[in-house]
């Protein structure tokens, strides 16, 4: 029975070109605000795919994400973010999109179509078993999603996908599926809007809740962020001034002698 493409259904809305402006934006919200809703729904596959993260990391495995256009470049942008907000090296959490880098500013014609080209640009990073394959596609059909997945799959990795379709082929195709119905998009087809939220939703939340997992947070603190400009040094001196009870100079010195917040917390915190 073939499954219903949700991400392709009319909008609730019509004659959108003759509403005003205000009346737009209010609609738009009143469409975003049924996303949070829908991603909680699927915490328990979420927390699953995690807690299974969590034991390979320790074990020096790596997180893929694959996916084609605004799902590609959503996945790009999470794992962008890991290492300046938890001091991971890049190698950890990865971002591949069909068509190569180029395709983070410029759609690539076809990318998407080819289901071997997923496996070849994971086969680059000398891919194992300790590691894991996200698949992030909105309708669940992108060939490039599914060919990598499957691959990954049959080769004994880890999967899962993000998908706004349940019943999907990416759904059917990976080890934890994590289906986001957020229902029809407010411009019919256009899943930069719910879907592509959605999608960014549940990647904070797999990342994040990974990363505090692996003891890359410290009470409620991005103790291991790199120290790249003047406002993250300013936050590292103010976590030092509240966990070390120092003033801001001394502070700030001692996140200058030892380089991190963590370091300097580990080796000056008395319990």
């Amino acid at each position: 029975m073939k499954f219903k493409k949700i991400t392709e259904s009319p909008s609730l809305y019509d004659h959108l070109e003759k509403l005003d402006t205000a009346t737009l934006l209010e609609y738009i919200n009143r469409e975003d605000q049924k996303v949070a809703l829908a991603v909680s729904g699927v915490i328990p596959q979420i927390t699953r795919l995690v807690d299974l993260l969590e034991e390979r990391f320790y074990k020096g495995g790596r997180l893929f994400y694959i996916g084609a256009g605004t799902s590609g470049r959503l996945g790009i942008l999470d794992a962008s973010e890991i290492p300046p907000t938890y001091g991971m090296p890049h190698d950890r959490v990865i971002g591949l999109i069909a068509g190569g880098d180029g395709a983070i500013r410029k759609a690539v014609e076809f990318a998407e179509d080819n289901t071997e080209q997923a496996w070849k640009d994971l086969e680059a990073y000398d891919i194992s078993t300790l590691d894991t394959v996200v698949g992030i596609a909105a309708s669940g059909t992108t060939p490039y999603v599914l060919g990598g997945v499957r691959t990954a799959r049959s080769k004994g990795l880890l999967t899962a996908g993000i998908t706004n379709n349940p019943g999907s082929p990416l759904a059917e195709a990976v080890e934890i599926p994590i289906e986001i119905n957020v229902g029809p998009e407010f411009i019919t087809g256009s899943t930069r809007m719910k879907s592509g939220t959605s999608q960014k939703l549940a990647l904070n939340m797999i990342t994040t809740a990974l990363m505090v997992r692996i003891g890359r947070v410290k009470g409620n603190k991005m103790v291991n962020m790199q120290l790249s400009n003047n406002k993250l040094v300013d936050r590292g001196t103010r976590y030092l001034m509240e966990g070390l009870q120092l003033n801001y100079d001394e502070a700030q010195a001692v996140l200058k002698q030892y380089g991190s917040v963590k370091k300097a917390l580990d080796a000056l915190k008395k319990d």
